[in-house]
């Protein structure tokens, strides 16, 4: 677990988890807000993790049955992974399934079995953002179901709300201690065209709102303001125009960091520099952190990590770097397993997998996701994690072409 817990400033507001029999259709726990992160000194480095989609497909829903049983567990997916969630102040997911109970269910409207949020949990993750592309999947019921098991489990989330009266309570999510204020918010492109019918709300992109909302947040206190956004083509490893320009208006309404999702495949992630160190980093899009899509290039994703420090009167990135993840999935007892892997741990493990394909697999990932990072990254570094250590991955750049 992490050294650095996640506390509730405000203790009022905090509600238990469901007890056995209780349902979370009957009942609504609201989430803290703030965070609080106590560091355990002034100006220590708050270190901020984001991983890219969490879905939900049917090969991973039979995968966490246990038939004997008929229960689920997806703890063992995050087995390999979970020091590295662990290992950061404050972890953010995006949750790209509803929780919106039997019969579950994968593409095109998924519905996970709580246990999937559970094990997020359980593996180190803070925070889930919901504004998504799936997010309306089980309509309205799923999406206030969704945000009531979240609260039971004390998991923060921000992109959908049970009313507007809510987002505008809990609107921005704040990640605080005693020096550094973060504002998350969380927006999606649409809802595959599944209308969300008042009082439910789910953050479509509007950049006007957006502007307000980046406001709202400054006005609280914000040092800095995280977008958390779902957009850009599907299977595309560059980003489009609508990306760019949904950035570019982002960046002129005050937003400091720009966190992306949704195409399924790796896009680049590119920042500025100055004299307090990183500025404006965006990441198009950070692939897939767990699927069952199995063909090249979305088998896999990385974790973003960036580091916010007090440097005199101001809050700065001093680093930014990504940990490359690919999904390994054996057969085991019969069954398959999903498990997602720290690739810079494994790449030269071959003796790990049960085929020569399936190490390839991920070595053909790899390959694909340096030659496109390493050619149009700017200001983010691969690295590793060892010993409770975050370190840069030394090799050779391999050119795109």
């Amino acid at each position: 677990m992490k050294s650095l817990n996640i506390l509730a400033l405000v203790a009022s507001l905090m509600a238990p988890a469901l007890s056995a029999g209780q349902k979370p259709d009957s009942v609504h726990v609201p989430h803290p807000d703030p965070v609080h992160v106590p560091l355990q000194e002034p100006g220590q480095v708050l270190t901020l993790l984001f991983a890219g989609d969490i879905m939900g497909h049917d090969g991973q829903i039979e995968a966490a049955r246990d038939d004997s049983t008929g229960t689920y567990s997806y703890d063992s997916v995050f087995r390999y992974i979970s020091p590295l969630i662990s290992g950061a102040d404050v972890a953010i997911g995006n949750l790209e399934v509803t929780l919106g109970g039997a019969p579950y269910k994968g593409y095109p409207a998924f519905s996970s079995p709580d246990a999937l949020a559970e094990a997020c949990r359980n593996a180190g993750f803070d925070i889930l953002v919901t504004a998504n592309n799936h997010s309306a999947d089980r309509a309205t019921k799923g999406i206030n179901r969704t945000i009531r098991v979240l609260d039971s489990l004390e998991i923060r989330h921000t992109g959908t709300w049970i009313t507007s009266e809510a987002r505008d309570n809990l609107l921005p999510l704040m990640i605080c201690h005693d020096s550094i204020r973060i504002a998350l918010l969380g927006y999606t492109y649409g809802t595959n065209g599944i209308v969300v019918p008042p009082p439910a709300i789910v953050s479509y992109i509007d950049t006007v709102r957006a502007a307000a909302e980046i406001t709202k947040s400054k006005e609280a206190g914000a040092d800095r303001t995280i977008s958390f956004i779902h957009w850009g083509t599907e299977y595309d490893t560059l980003p489009d125009q609508q990306q760019k320009n949904t950035a570019a208006a982002m960046l002129r309404s005050g937003a400091d960091i720009i966190i992306g999702g949704h195409p399924h495949v790796l896009q680049p992630m590119v920042a500025e520099t100055d004299s307090c160190g990183i500025r404006n980093p965006v990441v198009w899009s950070m692939g897939n952190f767990v699927s069952n899509q199995r063909t090249r290039r979305r088998d896999g994703g990385a974790m973003i990590r960036l580091d916010l420090q007090v440097k005199g009167d101001s809050v700065c990135i001093s680093d930014a770097g990504y940990v490359l993840t690919w999904v390994y999935t054996p057969t085991e007892e019969g069954k398959r397993k999903f498990y997602i892997l720290p690739c810079s741990a494994f790449e030269n493990k071959p003796e790990f997998f049960q085929s020569p394909s399936q190490y390839e697999a991920m070595i053909i990932f790899i390959r694909d996701a340096r030659r496109l990072l390493d050619s149009l990254n700017r200001g983010f570094s691969e690295m590793t994690f060892s010993e409770g250590n975050w370190i840069r991955v030394a090799r050779e750049s391999v050119p795109l072409n």
